[in-house]
């Protein structure tokens, strides 16, 4: 179901050519050397061929691959330790301003490649994702559900299964929402709404007088979609781009019984539809590129989403219609966007702000003050910003 083009990957292997299907969720390209490892590799030589761009097949035990793997994670933040504490020096020579959006790239990069020498540890399933590795759980459901079922043999790296894994628990717990009284199930690929803080500000924001017909601009699991519907909206369209996200909106859809919310896959607005009386977009917040498909919930190249949006939100508004831009100003702190540009974006596109609901994030990071980037995280307000056609 969620398969992508097809990619193959060969590599050499006891005197004989092997190939497999490549299964890539951040969509990198196969590996071009592959070596063999197992229990008798050590973290350091693991270490030295990840950094390489070696990725290594690993034939050991399934258990003591998920030990090389927090071994390599150890070396890895060690590594950027040691980066991080150059730059606190460094930056005492930079501004203020600079400083922090230094900091904020420098971080990114890091993540990169934090995920880059992760993602060398390859495992090799046959048709329908069975391991032969010793102590190897039965993951063939949880790759079922996040990449499709599969009637070949495939590559995969060690830290995607592990994704997968997670994701599946994810899907059957469920993430509880506070204020709601209910969870919401996430797939594997769509953003989970772990921090749902701006929930508050949808429940709190007064509906308009006339509230027949909504839209949730890039719904993701359909949380937003859902808190109108809970609200006594009588048509809710819901669009999203991701077949992933549509997929998980119609499940949650599908446990509550809201029948009201109709999806559709569609770039921002619906097709056809008629104009609404309110709008709602929680957009990725900040501005910069994303590195794989689930970091386009949280990073929005250059604006370009929101700037999308906010253009061409008034043509789909109807008369003393509002729009609902859940937005936070953790840009603003990083230097990444000024306030003065976001307005300016509004009145380009014709819009007024009636009025801003503001709360303060409650998340672990924004308490953590040994993160280099508290500061700007410890500041940060996400708001319900109300805005209306201009006069």
């Amino acid at each position: 179901m969620f398969l992508a083009e097809k990619q193959y990957v060969q590599w050499h292997e006891n005197d004989r050519d092997n190939q497999a299907r490549w299964l890539s969720e951040s969509n990198q390209v196969p590996p071009q050397r592959i070596v063999r490892v197992d229990d008798t590799t050590t973290a350091d030589e693991a270490y030295r061929l990840a950094c390489e761009g070696t990725s290594m097949l690993w034939r050991g035990d399934f258990h003591n691959a998920r030990q090389l793997l927090q071994a390599l994670t150890r070396r890895i933040d060690r590594t950027q330790q040691r980066k991080t504490n150059k730059a606190g020096q460094a930056k005492q020579a930079v501004s203020g301003s600079a400083a922090i959006a230094n900091l904020f790239h420098q971080q990114r990069q890091a993540q990169a490649q934090r995920a880059h020498v992760l993602s060398r540890v390859l495992l090799e399933f046959d048709a329908g994702y069975v391991s032969v590795l010793r102590r190897a759980p039965d993951v063939s459901a949880a790759c079922s559900a996040a990449f499709g079922e599969l009637d070949e043999p495939c590559l995969i790296s060690l830290r995607d299964v592990q994704g997968a894994l997670g994701a599946a628990q994810w899907r059957e717990k469920g993430v509880p929402i506070s204020g709601l009284d209910l969870s919401i199930h996430p797939y594997y690929g769509v953003f989970a709404p772990t921090r749902h803080e701006y929930v508050q500000l949808m429940l709190d924001a007064p509906l308009p007088a006339v509230h027949d017909v909504a839209f949730d601009i890039g719904t993701g699991t359909g949380l937003l979609a859902i808190v109108l519907a809970q609200r006594g909206v009588q048509q809710v369209l819901a669009t999203d781009l991701n077949h992933r996200a549509l997929a998980c909106a119609q499940d949650n859809l599908t446990r509550l019984e809201l029948p009201q919310v109709t999806l559709e896959q569609a770039d921002l607005f619906p097709a056809a539809a008629p104009l609404a009386h309110l709008i709602v977009c929680n957009p990725p917040w900040l501005p910069a590129k994303p590195s794989s498909p689930l970091e386009y919930a949280v990073y929005d190249q250059g604006s370009a989403m929101l700037r999308r949006f906010l253009n061409n939100a008034r043509a789909h508004l109807a008369p003393q219609g509002e729009v609902w831009l859940i937005l936070s100003d953790l840009a603003e702190h990083l230097q990444l966007r000024s306030r003065e540009t976001l307005m300016s974006w509004f009145a380009e596109a014709g819009l007024a702000v009636k009025y801003r609901l503001d709360t303060q994030p409650k998340h672990g990071r924004s308490q953590d003050a040994t993160d280099p980037l508290f500061a700007a995280r410890s500041a940060e307000v996400t708001s319900l910003w109300c805005l209306v056609a201009q006069a």
